[in-house]
């Protein structure tokens, strides 16, 4: 299994393509701020071509049905999740001691529907990872299309989490999108809220793609920069697990037949993740 490490300074980054694209480690000083592992049990993997539960694989896009079929391991998910990228094994493209780069080709006869081109980029540089993200479309014809970053932050106790963002989406005991409303007060991150107050797993609208997260007994601080089209954020909170999730994506949660790369067309954005002391 092929593993790339970048190191400059504090910072150490480990990046296994062929674990679905995925980081394995993401360290500050030695100390882990994303879980470590592999793949979708490690600190944070790709979600390409789409965020999120597709309800039971079907969605229209201009005029057509699409169908894409269960993909996720544990049974008691019902819905294709997550697009291909973090199943799949990516090839390194170039590698050196603060930068590396990696991609996926999906040739659309399993899973996806549709053929494309994935790849991520990691640049390590003073106190910060800045990960490109592209999903190129290779179809003589428009299809949908989205992308987003899954990290799982290291929970502890006094973590707090800050965002902004207009509107959230309410959800089903499926995890499925039901309802956009107004953010409610409980759910509000402006000023600070810890994960352990509040257990979510829904996404939130007109994100300004800026967010931190503050560990104060470490005296650490996390700002995280995400550029369009990163203007979605999926918050998971479970209750009683050593992490908690804060995920930028491209479209909201079972919005990707309102997504639309043209042919030959690719999306693409960067999030900057950027450590400084208390």
């Amino acid at each position: 299994m092929t593993l790339l490490s970048l190191r400059t300074g504090r910072l150490s980054v480990e990046i296994e393509p062929e674990a679905g694209g995925s980081v394995a480690r993401f360290a500050v000083g030695g100390r882990d701020i994303l879980r470590p592992g592999r793949g979708t049990q490690g600190a944070a993997y790709p979600l390409v071509p789409f965020s999120n539960r597709i309800a039971n694989g079907r969605f229209e896009f201009e005029g057509r049905t699409i169908e894409v079929p269960r993909n996720w391991p544990d049974p008691a998910v019902r819905h294709p999740m997550h697009g291909d990228g973090w199943a799949a094994a990516w090839r390194a493209q170039s590698s050196g001691p603060t930068a590396a780069a990696i991609a996926f080709e999906h040739d659309g006869t399993s899973g996806w529907p549709f053929r494309y081109r994935a790849s991520q980029s990691f640049r390590l540089e003073n106190d910060a990872l800045t990960v490109q993200m592209r999903l190129e479309n290779r179809e003589p014809h428009s299809v949908p299309g989205g992308m987003g970053l899954h990290p799982f932050f290291i929970r502890e106790p006094d973590s707090e989490l800050f965002f902004d963002a207009d509107a959230v989406w309410l959800a089903d005991a499926e995890v499925l999108p039901t309802r956009r409303v107004t953010v409610p007060s409980d759910w509000d991150f402006c000023h600070g809220r810890r994960p352990d107050d509040v257990a979510l797993d829904n996404c939130f609208d007109g994100w300004d793609g800026e967010a931190a997260v503050v560990w104060p007994s470490r005296r650490l601080r996390l700002e995280l920069a995400a550029s369009a089209p990163f203007r979605h954020a999926v918050v998971f909170t479970p209750s009683g697990r050593p992490f908690f999730c804060f995920e930028p994506v491209s479209h909201a949660n079972g919005q990707i037949g309102c997504t639309h790369i043209a042919a030959g067309g690719a999306l693409s954005g960067e999030i900057v993740f950027r450590l400084s002391d208390l």
